[in-house]
């Protein structure tokens, strides 16, 4: 929280469980000022994504958060849900009510244009999400870059993927607007696989959510449960009820930057057909190898990769967060 300020943040996600997780947190810590939420095509179709953000920011108790409706799907491929981890609503199949209001009357692209403009800071931008609206608002509107201080997107690995062996599912669903993102000319931390699953809410924490009588803390408890930390687990072990942050954790780095290790780094999305098609192909060489030598070097964008995180650290952020135990500052 420089100055004392809270960061104006945009959320744009699909949620989705742990896109869930994310509003919560961002909701209720006091070093952000959640200025818009978009919805995208990705865990779930766009119209299931738009009612489960409306109804986790009614439970998170900032219904007032003007959402808004984005992109059906990708820029060329076919939209390809995440049901089978996210359940059938895309929420854990937890069987919650409709929320009270509806959508803002504009699309996502119109309104992430005029709320970072009309921003009195600089706008931290979040996607957790496939990355359709963002690439869609770069390149009509790119005026806006002048008025965001930070794009901080959970996407891509520096090491194995998750929809394939080397992609990661949000790059993955849509590598031509992961490609456009790297270009947008701000500066980008990648909050990906190699950091993403290792910060997990240990058993009894999410025991305590669950049994909590504040609906917000109840409902993260609920939706740690839904995220094992170690899927496939027998039923009878004890570490079952853990559950991994998931996207939450990139909105942690956003209020406590100092708990996420980085490195900066060129980085490319692999968009040629076959097996590595969206692969972020991050290069941690400490040197230019033959390649470079005999063709040349080409010009990479520099992006500040997640590489290590400190999961207590983030842990302890988020519970004093989403349970009000403390004052959020990490």
């Amino acid at each position: 929280m420089p100055n004392g300020q809270p960061i104006p943040v945009i959320i744009d996600c699909d949620t989705g469980v742990d896109d869930a997780l994310a509003l919560l947190f961002a909701a209720r810590h006091p070093g952000i000022d959640l200025r818009a939420v978009t919805c995208v095509a990705g865990n779930t179709d766009v119209d299931g994504v738009v009612r489960n953000t409306l109804t986790v920011l009614e439970r998170a108790g900032a219904a007032d958060v003007p959402v808004a409706r984005g992109a059906e799907r990708p820029l060329i491929e076919a939209p390809r849900s995440a049901r089978h981890v996210h359940g059938h609503d895309g929420m854990g199949d937890l069987g919650l009510p409709a929320p009270r209001r509806t959508p803002a009357d504009v699309d996502a692209v119109t309104l992430l244009r005029r709320e970072i403009l009309a921003s009195p800071r600089p706008v931290t931008l979040v996607p957790t999400a496939p990355l359709t609206n963002i690439a869609l608002l770069l390149r009509t509107h790119p005026e806006v870059t002048r008025n965001i201080e930070r794009i901080v997107f959970m996407g891509g690995a520096a090491g194995a993927g998750n929809a394939t062996p080397v992609a990661e599912f949000n790059v993955w669903h849509d590598p031509e607007a992961a490609a456009i993102l790297l270009t947008a000319g701000v500066p980008i931390t990648m909050y990906g696989l190699d950091v993403f699953t290792r910060v997990v809410v240990p058993a009894a924490d999410v025991r305590r959510l669950r049994a909590s009588a504040e609906p917000g803390a109840r409902l993260a408890g609920e939706l740690l449960a839904h995220r094992p930390a170690t899927p496939g687990s027998r039923p009878d072990d004890p570490t079952e009820d853990a559950g991994g942050l998931g996207d939450a954790g990139a909105l942690c780095a956003v209020a406590d930057p100092e708990g996420l290790t980085t490195r900066r780094l060129p980085v490319e999305v692999s968009l040629a057909p076959g097996p590595a098609r969206g692969q972020t192909v991050v290069d941690r060489r400490p040197r230019v190898g033959e390649s470079e030598l005999h063709e040349g070097t080409r010009e990479q964008p520099l992006v500040d990769v997640g590489l290590d995180v400190d999961v207590e650290r983030y842990v302890g952020l988020y519970l004093a967060t989403v349970e009000g135990t403390g004052n959020g500052t990490g």
